[in-house]
């Protein structure tokens, strides 16, 4: 399997790879490769930018580190994957969720996920609920 990492899968994997859901770890460790779309990059810049989000780096450091840590590749965004967008239901506004959607139906990659609402696109994928954090 080819497999798309979504932005929190990503991010788990990346700094706490325990937290991810078991079918997910097992997903990431027997798949053919891992990629990561420069959608979820923008996404954590973006993220990180309005301090949604804390980094131990700038993004761009850790995204790259990261990637290159866990053998990951990077997916650029085509404009046949940015018009594919246009065809897909509204089944959520999250445009970079969209954007990966899109990408996985044009490149034929298997989505590795915590979202749910990614199932009702019709799309590949290995998804998960988020394990509930420990209090």
């Amino acid at each position: 399997m080819k497999a798309l990492l979504d932005t929190s899968v990503f991010l788990k994997l990346a700094a706490n790879p325990e937290a991810l859901p078991a079918a997910l770890t097992k997903a990431v460790d027997e798949a053919e490769s891992l990629s990561l779309s420069a959608a979820s990059a923008w996404e954590i810049a973006i993220k990180a930018s309005i301090k949604k989000l804390k980094l131990p780096a700038p993004s761009s450091e850790y995204v790259r580190s990261r990637m290159a840590h866990l053998r990951i590749t990077s997916l650029p965004i085509t404009s046949d994957h940015a018009t594919a967008v246009e065809s897909l239901p509204w089944h959520h506004r999250d445009p970079f969720d969209r954007l990966l959607i899109a990408q996985a139906l044009l490149d034929g990659l298997t989505i590795l996920t915590t979202d749910s609402v990614f199932a009702k696109y019709g799309v590949r994928l290995v998804a998960a609920k988020a394990r509930k954090r420990r209090r």
